[in-house]
């Protein structure tokens, strides 16, 4: 839950809207009624997804399941005049279909936040991550780290990864409604910034 933790931090940090375009799996608890349940301001808007799958597996096998195909041009992004946080689904290489991974929905103009969680390969897939999105010609607006600290592994990926850290979430025994506003608060002036 890493990336939706992160989003309801950014989420109550700027008062924003919320948009999870795809989602496989926990159709009754998505991680947009995570998000809801999670924030505490009354601005914010929960936006639907565009195809909200049935099986939790990557969301192109999830859409053959479900016998749909995903079609990047159906995803339209919601009109707001609210900031928007979009959250992925999975990493950036996560197939939507035969043709087209999550990174072909992210629009040059958007302020990209990668989430990097500790574990054995983590250094590795956070620097590809970055990797692809300069390679695509996408600006990184920061990185924040979540789990329990390891500042080697967190050092290295700010060096070599050349890559602003917005905050750090601790591994914490229970995600809730003041978690999020403690977060939120701690990182507000760093994301109006952004």
């Amino acid at each position: 839950m890493g990336k939706t933790v992160v989003s309801a931090i950014v989420v109550e940090a700027l008062e924003a809207d919320y948009w999870k375009p795809v989602q496989a799996g926990e159709l009754y608890h998505t991680d947009r009624h995570s998000v809801e349940n999670l924030i505490s301001n009354s601005r914010s808007r929960m936006h639907e997804h565009s195809y909200a799958l049935q099986t939790p597996m990557s969301p192109h096998a999830a859409a053959d399941i479900d016998g749909i195909h995903i079609d990047i041009s159906e995803i339209k992004e919601p009109q707001t005049k609210n900031h928007l946080v979009i959250e992925g689904a999975g990493g950036l290489l996560v197939p939507l279909n035969e043709k087209e991974t999550i990174l072909d929905l992210i629009k040059d103009d958007y302020k990209v936040i990668v989430v990097s969680r500790h574990y054995l390969g983590s250094i590795n897939h956070t620097l590809l991550t970055l990797s692809e999105l300069r390679r695509k010609g996408l600006k990184v607006s920061g990185i924040f780290f979540n789990g329990e600290e390891h500042p080697s592994t967190e050092n290295i990926i700010k060096k070599i990864g050349c890559v602003e850290e917005i905050g750090r979430i601790d591994q914490e025994t229970k995600i809730d409604k003041t978690v999020i506003e403690r977060y939120a608060g701690l990182f507000k002036k760093r994301l109006e910034a952004l």
